[in-house]
């Protein structure tokens, strides 16, 4: 049983009306007994062709007998243990089996008081005189055809049937059917043979025991017949194969459609109902992986998620080399604004922060690797491409600093806070992969362009800007932009001097 039927079948779920429970029984206990309707319209139409009613009161009170009156009884008594469990005096695990084999079960039954009844007209018909005699083949071939006849039509209709019940149980109880006893191959071969097989066999038996006017008297009597039976066979036949195939397709063009809360009901106790259980699981596994895209979307960038995602199953994101353009971004005099802050109002304000300088990034084909305290750290062209990549980070970051140089955030007294962004960037090679330790893994970009990047975002204080860019990020750009040199200085962690340039945010840049 999976998790969500666990969860869906409460202990109050089986409190099901009573009205409704007698209704779904009553519907079985219809179609169980509705081959006394066959049996009649065989039997009339079999006196009608051959004018043979002096047996009729006794045949047809005979059938009545047999298919409603003990098959009734034998009916109720398969379906009590259903009864129990839809009451809920029994658990679906102990009543499983039965309502898988209602179908083979109740056929079983009507096959075998079919048999009886046969035999019984045709040796009552024998012990009195009759205008029609019959031929031990014929004899034979109806004490074969009749009860395999029977046997099919109602296996089919109880078939149908189970779909209707099994739903049922699914709607109230949440609980699908996991035993499979059938397979589609076997009922579509049976039913194939017995309205192809049976009809001409009948025929064809006719043909050799039989003939002049009687003859042509069988034939007529058993191709009505047949006709009729094939009918009404063919109805419920089509119905039981295939309305679960059609129910499972309906199913998964939802899915198709990215409709991810699909359960489809198991409808048949065949192959199909196991296919359509399997629908099932595959589609829970589905969105247990939506919502683990999702949830890890909220902590990893959606793209960086997404990214990952689809190439775990080549051995996740390994140590790769590219070419990239890094951002850092930081709150200036953040220590002391925290410092008369509520913790509710500072969070509040500082996420408010992070989406404004988020949306930027996105919109230039960037994508945040990490979020730092009052900072973050994004990327360009790694591990997503980013055409012009060096340009773009130069135009989220001129785009940031329009945004949050024009607003106030949160709600603290009177107008909200403002926040001053410092923005470091830098161009070069990068290592990108998934690092980490056990389960718990993290991707991250590493070198020398990182550490550069984050040291220019630092020297803002120092040279009193907003926007530094490296000398590798200023040649990237060429003409796009109007940078001011600020000359060569050194940098901690380095051992040469880098040449720094700055660009006024509140400028034009030179993008056609």
């Amino acid at each position: 049983m999976s998790n969500s039927d666990t969860r869906r079948e409460a202990p109050d779920a089986r409190a099901i009306d009573t009205k409704a429970i007698a209704a779904i029984r009553f519907r079985y206990l219809l179609m169980a007994t509705s081959c006394t309707a066959i049996d009649l319209v065989f039997s009339l139409t079999f006196y009608a062709v051959t004018d043979a009613w002096e047996t009729a009161p006794r045949n047809i009170g005979s059938g009545l007998l047999v298919f409603l009156g003990i098959n009734y009884l034998l009916s109720s008594r398969l379906f009590e243990p259903i009864r129990r469990y839809l009451e809920g005096h029994a658990t679906f695990e102990e009543t499983q089996r039965r309502i898988t084999q209602l179908p083979i079960l109740t056929a079983r039954n009507v096959a075998v008081l079919a048999f009886a009844l046969v035999v019984f007209r045709l040796v009552t018909s024998n012990l009195t005189p009759s205008p029609l005699p019959i031929t031990l083949a014929d004899l034979v071939t109806l004490c074969i055809i009749l009860p395999v006849f029977y046997f099919t039509y109602t296996y089919f209709v109880v078939s149908d049937y189970l779909g209707a019940l099994l739903g049922f149980i699914y709607r109230h109880h949440g609980r699908n059917l996991e035993l499979f006893l059938g397979t589609y191959r076997s009922k579509l071969i049976v039913a194939l043979v017995v309205i192809s097989i049976a009809p001409l066999a009948t025929i064809v038996v006719d043909l050799f025991s039989y003939d002049g006017d009687r003859l042509r008297l069988e034939i007529v009597s058993d191709v009505v017949l047949a006709l009729i039976a094939i009918a009404v066979s063919a109805f419920f036949i089509g119905r039981s194969l295939l309305r679960p195939i059609r129910i499972l397709s309906v199913a998964m063009g939802k899915v198709a459609g990215g409709n991810l809360t699909v359960r489809a009901p198991v409808t048949s106790n065949d192959d199909i109902g196991a296919l359509t259980g399997q629908f099932n699981r595959m589609v829970e596994g589905l969105r247990e992986r939506e919502q683990i895209r999702e949830t890890f979307g909220r902590y990893v960038d959606e793209s960086v998620a997404s990214t990952i995602l689809r190439r775990q199953g080549n051995g996740g994101l390994a140590g790769e080399t590219g070419e990239a353009t890094i951002l850092f971004t930081d709150i200036a005099g953040f220590t002391t604004i925290a410092e008369y802050l509520a913790p509710h109002e500072l969070v509040a304000a500082l996420n408010e922060y992070l989406e404004t300088v988020l949306a930027p990034i996105r919109a230039h084909g960037g994508i945040v690797n990490t979020f730092i305290g009052d900072g973050l750290f994004a990327s360009f062209n790694m591990p997503l491409a980013c055409d012009g990549h060096a340009a773009a980070a130069v135009r989220a970051a001129i785009d940031i600093q329009r945004a949050v140089g024009s607003r106030t955030f949160g709600e603290v007294a009177p107008m909200g806070i403002a926040f001053a962004t410092r923005i470091g960037i830098s161009t070069g090679s990068v290592i990108g992969g998934s690092v980490g330790a056990g389960q718990r893994l993290s991707f991250t970009l590493l070198g020398d362009t990182v550490n550069l990047a984050a040291r220019l975002e630092e020297l803002n204080k120092q040279h009193g800007t907003r926007i530094l860019v490296s000398q590798s990020t200023r040649e990237a750009c060429g003409d796009a932009f109007v940078f001011a040199a600020l000359g060569s200085v050194m940098v901690r962690g380095r051992t040469d001097a880098v040449t720094v340039f700055s660009i006024d945010p509140h400028g034009q840049d030179k993008k056609p």
